[in-house]
């Protein structure tokens, strides 16, 4: 992680770079302050997290304006936490709230009222009361509350993922590393893929190895193998992997609050022509997507190398949405861009250099059950694509061949 005879990920950088980016997105908005409450929001803004626990929580938030430092209300004595070990952040700023937990703790008990006025004076001081309040994922009293004070509550979540988009080279290398993670899960898997062991001991071992490496949350594994191939059931069950099985995996976890999304293919012992055709379809459609990826170049014409919904089985690109996909990566699972025939046809984003996104693609097998799904995370850098998935996904991988 950190050593004095190379350069690494330098954390002080990244917080700097992170702050500045979303300062200079509130400034391009109509807004006068963001008040978030999505905990990549919050680590984006403030650099904490207090665990994965508190990610469905609403429990902790942060402001910041346009003219003040952030401040942040943690969950108890987390805040005397950041205030001995996150010096970055004012002391003063770092402080203890409590909301409700989702209602848990009713409104009419006042916890509600009482940050809202204690924010409102905060926005009178830094002279943006008067602006618009942009929110992104509050509860919705919360959200009642702030526009019964006379405020003007607005979108903030399109303003943080326009400062998210552009990953520093700190963000990338740790994007890297979590990739890296994944490159030695999927030989463990390879390893252990054999008949009569069960997705969801995959899924165990999977998580038992990226927790070891130093994940700090496996998110979520699907492991789909057999007859769950098709359609893709986006999860994994106790099922029993059998000889000539097609299964597919993707891992999502993060590293230092970076994400994979990171699917790989394989066959146990055996293949047949029709799985590997079926393979052999996906990697070209995801090769295709690659070769557009550039700056400057439109997600529309990554979208259009991919085939419509109804070319591999699906009555329209809504049913087909996440199979031909691609979707950024960073602190969240899906930034910006967001690749699909669903939405890029019409509304199409413009690649710039320094996005990270995943591309993914998935093909049914012409015996309807066995499918094949390769994904591959993309840097976008100014001589083209760098793929930094690296397990190899050429051709169709073969467990423990017989």
């Amino acid at each position: 992680m950190a050593v004095d005879f190379e350069t690494r990920v330098d954390f002080d950088r990244l917080r700097a770079y992170r702050l500045a980016r979303a300062r200079a997105a509130l400034d391009a908005s109509e807004l006068g302050a963001l008040l978030v409450f999505d905990v990549n929001n919050i680590r984006y803004l403030t650099s904490t997290m207090i665990g994965e626990w508190a990610r469905d929580k609403v429990a902790r938030y942060a402001l910041l304006t346009r003219t003040g430092e952030p401040v942040l209300w943690d969950f108890g004595s987390a805040a005397r936490h950041h205030r001995l070990y996150a010096p970055w952040l004012d002391p003063a700023n770092s402080r203890a709230g409590m909301l409700g937990l989702r209602g848990s703790v009713a409104p009419d008990a006042g916890l509600i009222a009482a940050a809202v006025t204690e924010i409102r004076a905060m926005l009178a001081e830094q002279g943006v009361a008067e602006m618009a309040l942009g929110v992104d994922i509050a509860e919705l009293p919360m959200v009642l509350e702030l526009q019964r004070v006379g405020l003007d509550v607005r979108d903030a979540q399109q303003v943080m993922l326009d400062a998210r988009e552009v990953k520093s080279a700190d963000e990338i290398m740790l994007l890297t590393q979590a990739a890296a993670m994944v490159d030695g899960v999927y030989q463990t898997i390879a390893d252990a893929l054999r008949p009569g062991i069960r997705e969801n001991e995959i899924v165990a071992l999977a998580n038992k190895r990226l927790y070891e490496m130093g994940s700090d949350d496996v998110e979520a594994i699907n492991a789909v193998s057999g007859e769950r191939c098709s359609p893709h059931p986006h999860n994994f069950s106790d099922r029993l992997i059998r000889p000539g099985d097609q299964a597919f995996f993707d891992i999502i976890q993060s590293f230092n609050g970076y994400r994979t999304c990171y699917y790989r293919t394989f066959n146990v012992g055996s293949c047949t022509p029709v799985q590997r055709d079926a393979y052999q379809k996906a990697r070209e459609w995801i090769d295709a997507a690659i070769a557009l990826v550039r700056p400057g170049a439109s997600t529309e014409e990554i979208a259009r190398a991919w085939p419509a919904a109804p070319q591999f089985g699906f009555a329209d690109e809504m049913e087909a949405f996440g199979l031909q996909f691609g979707h950024g990566l960073g602190l969240a699972l899906h930034e910006r861009p967001i690749i699909s025939r669903l939405n890029s046809l019409e509304h199409p984003v413009e690649l710039k250099e320094g996005m990270v996104f995943a591309l993914e693609t998935y093909c049914p097998a012409a015996d309807g059950y066995s499918a094949a799904r390769i994904e591959e995370e993309i840097v976008v850098t100014a001589a083209g694509p760098r793929v930094i998935t690296l397990f190899p996904a050429r051709e169709l991988f073969v467990a423990n061949p017989y």
